[in-house]
């Protein structure tokens, strides 16, 4: 169906009542108040809940990876392009606070664990820039000889607390704690041997 104002509005009030109130906190018809439409509106744009959480899912899985990718260049050193793609996702989490919400809740739900395992393991069709870095930089044994999966958690587990604890006002997310902390990031997934 094509996208109308009301498709929108109903997008937009599903992120922000699921980013506060999770996936099970909000029922079709708090979407459909808060978005100005009747609830059967909702079911002339998505089957059903999953599917509009799977469309919204996608819409901003399409904005990340297009914010991420302006300024990414293949020619860099393996750590410069590590560097800017979390430096890039930390100022696109703290431009769009909303979105890092929803996105924690859909990967920390049966909505996204699945694709999360597609991504670590390299299963075909999900092509993902980060695991290339971590194949790249493992083959060249610029960094650590783990698995895919103990390099993502060693590398984003710290920023996705830091940017939880900057959304809920613990500590300021500015350019030189980004800069800091995401060096901490690739001090803690470099192999030291090779320095």
């Amino acid at each position: 169906m094509e996208k109308t104002d009301k498709h929108d509005d109903i997008v937009r009030a599903s992120l922000e009542l699921i980013a506060e109130h999770g996936f099970h906190g909000v029922p079709m018809s708090m979407i459909a108040k808060k978005a100005g439409v009747g609830a059967g509106t909702i079911y002339r744009y998505f089957k059903s809940k999953d599917a509009l959480i799977t469309e919204l899912h996608q819409e901003l899985e399409a904005k990340i990876s297009a914010s991420l990718r302006q300024g990414y260049s293949e020619d860099q050193p393996l750590k410069e392009r590590f560097l800017y793609l979390i430096r890039e996702l930390l100022r696109y989490f703290i431009a769009h606070p909303l979105h890092f919400r929803y996105m924690e809740q859909y990967f920390n739900s049966p909505y996204g664990i699945s694709l999360h395992r597609d991504r670590l393991l390299g299963r075909s069709g999900n092509h993902d820039i980060l695991m290339d870095i971590f194949a790249e930089g493992i083959e060249q044994q610029v960094l650590k000889e783990l698995p895919k999966a103990a390099l993502f958690s060693l590398a984003f587990g710290p920023l996705i607390s830091l940017m939880r604890d900057h959304i809920l006002g613990f500590v300021n997310l500015d350019e030189n704690l980004i800069k800091q902390a995401t060096e901490a990031c690739w001090d803690g997934i470099r192999n030291s041997a090779n320095i």
